[in-house]
């Protein structure tokens, strides 16, 4: 639990509702983010063969690592619109999508907070 944002140091993220260390002034609702991203024929080439050979599929972990920090950044976005500087009780759901498994959702939710 801490402090976390790559453009903000002032922004706290937990995945626990609360902790002694913080003192919550105000929830201000449940804010989420979303991305979405495509498997590239390439990357689906490479990964088959490394699958095969064994290790790791880095431009899959690449991608859904991309797309993780653009879900948190958008539901970031939103908490700070309605005035926080917290979301808690963060959730991190992963979801393949398309007729042919060709796409993979990252969706994020919380409570945004104003934290004293």
């Amino acid at each position: 639990m801490g402090w976390f944002s790559k453009a903000d140091k002032d922004f706290f993220l937990a995945t626990v509702p609360g902790a002694d260390s913080m003192r919550i002034e105000k929830y201000l609702g449940v804010v989420n983010g979303e991305a979405i991203i495509g498997a590239n024929i390439f990357r689906d080439l490479f990964s088959s063969v490394r699958d095969v050979v064994g290790g790791r599929a880095g431009g899959y972990e690449r991608a859904l690592s991309g797309a993780r920090d653009a879900a948190l950044e958008d539901m970031i976005e939103v908490a700070k619109e309605m005035g926080a500087n917290g979301v808690v009780g963060l959730d991190f759901d992963y979801e393949v999508l398309g007729e042919t498994n060709g796409m993979l959702m990252v969706a994020v939710s919380g409570t945004a907070v104003r934290i004293a």
